[in-house]
C-alpha cells in the first residue's frame, strides 16, 4: 500500500510537507504543492481519512438529529442540510427521531466523534443544552430552540401564530379552532401563544374544546379532527400549528366528505415545498425571505467549525402570509 512516506520520497520533500499539502494546502508554496500533488497522482495515493482526522482532531463529520420524515418540513430541511454539507466536504450522520426517544438519540450521537451537531428535536427545558455547552462542540438548533435562547435558527413563531388567526378573522370566521403540537416545544408553544393573542385582540370567543394539543401523530390528529367536527357548534376554520398538521387535517376532511375551503378553511405554518403543490395550494405562514431553516443552520454551523467561532447565533426570520386556496371568505 502506498504511504505518505512514498509520496514524500518521490516528490523530494519531507512527510511533514506532504501532511501540510493534505491539510493546509493554502500554506504551501505553489511549486512545492505541485510536486506533491503530482507525486500523489502518479502513485494513486489515497490519504487515510481516519488518520488525518486524528492528526487534525477533525472528522469531517456532523451529526444531524432531525424530526421524522412523515413531516415534509424535515424532508425539506434535511435535504438542504445534506446538500450544503456535501458541497463543503462534510459528511452528515442523520438520525430521524421523535420526542419520545430523545435520550437514545442523544446517546447515539455522542458515541461518535463529530465536528459539530445540528438538531431540531430540542425541548424548551432540555438538559442536553447544558451538556452541549460543556462539551465545547459547535452546535446549533433549528426550528426549535432552548429556553436559554442561544444557538438557534427559527422563524418568528409567535407572529406566525398571530397571522394565521388574523387571516381567518379577516376572512369573516368567528368559530376558529387551533390544532397544534406539544407546548413543551418552543415552536408549537410560541405559535399557540400568538394565535391566542390574536383571538383576544379581535375579541373572538374561543371555547376550550377548540384548543387542541396533539402529539402530532396521524392517529392523534384524526381523533382531534373527529371531535371538532362533531361538536354542536363545529368550527368553520382551523389554524394548524404546522403545514404537516394542516395536510393531515385536509386528508381527514376529505375522508369526512367535507370540502376545503367550502365547508372548512384550513391554514398551516412553515410554507414547506409540498404546500405549494398545485393540487394542494395550502394557505400558510412562512419565512418572508423564503430561506430554508436547515440551510441557514448548517451554513452557520460549518462557519463555526471552520473558524473555531463559538459566538452565539440567534436568528429569527420574519414571516408573512402565503394566501392560496385552502381558506375563503364567509
Amino acid at each position: 500500500m502506498v504511504s505518505s512516506k512514498d509520496v514524500a520520497k518521490l516528490a523530494g520533500v519531507s512527510q511533514a510537507t506532504v501532511s501540510r499539502v493534505l491539510n493546509t494546502p493554502e500554506l504551501v508554496k505553489k511549486n512545492t504543492l505541485e510536486k506533491v500533488m503530482n507525486a500523489i497522482n502518479d502513485l494513486s495515493y489515497i490519504p487515510n481519512a481516519h488518520a488525518r482526522s486524528l492528526v487534525q482532531n477533525k472528522t469531517g463529520t456532523i451529526a444531524l438529529l432531525s424530526g421524522p420524515l412523515h413531516n415534509p418540513f424535515f424532508v425539506d430541511t434535511t435535504t438542504a442540510i445534506v446538500n450544503y454539507a456535501s458541497e463543503m466536504d462534510y459528511r452528515i450522520q442523520v438520525q430521524f427521531v421523535n420526542d419520545k426517544k430523545l435520550s437514545e438519540a442523544y446517546t447515539t450521537a455522542f458515541e461518535q466523534k463529530v465536528d459539530g451537531i445540528i438538531l431540531s428535536c430540542i425541548l424548551n427545558d432540555d438538559p442536553i443544552f447544558e451538556k452541549l455547552t460543556r462539551m465545547q462542540i459547535p452546535f446549533i438548533t433549528y426550528n426549535r430552540k432552548h429556553q436559554n435562547n442561544e444557538y438557534f435558527v427559527e422563524i418568528d413563531n409567535y407572529e406566525a401564530g398571530y397571522l394565521s388567526a388574523k387571516h381567518m378573522i379577516e376572512q369573516g370566521h368567528k368559530y376558529i379552532a387551533w390544532v397544534g403540537g406539544p407546548l413543551n416545544v418552543s415552536t408549537f408553544n410560541n405559535r399557540y401563544l400568538g394565535f391566542i393573542q390574536a383571538i383576544q385582540d379581535f375579541q373572538i370567543h374561543l371555547p376550550e374544546e377548540y384548543k387542541i394539543i396533539t402529539d402530532t401523530t396521524k392517529q392523534s390528529i384524526s381523533e382531534s379532527f373527529y371531535k371538532l367536527m362533531h361538536l354542536q357548534q363545529r368550527p368553520t376554520a382551523i389554524c394548524a400549528g404546522s403545514d404537516s398538521l394542516a395536510l393531515n387535517l385536509i386528508d381527514d376532511a376529505t375522508l369526512e366528505n367535507l370540502l376545503v375551503p367550502e365547508d372548512l378553511s384550513i391554514i398551516g405554518i412553515d410554507n414547506v415545498n409540498l404546500s405549494q403543490h398545485s393540487l394542494i395550494n395550502l394557505t400558510t405562514i412562512g419565512s418572508t425571505s423564503g430561506k430554508n431553516l436547515g440551510y441557514l443552520a448548517i451554513e452557520k454551523l460549518i462557519d463555526m467549525i471552520k473558524n473555531k467561532n463559538n459566538s452565539c447565533v440567534k436568528i429569527t426570520e420574519p414571516v408573512r402570509l402565503f394566501e392560496r386556496s385552502t381558506t375563503r371568505k364567509i
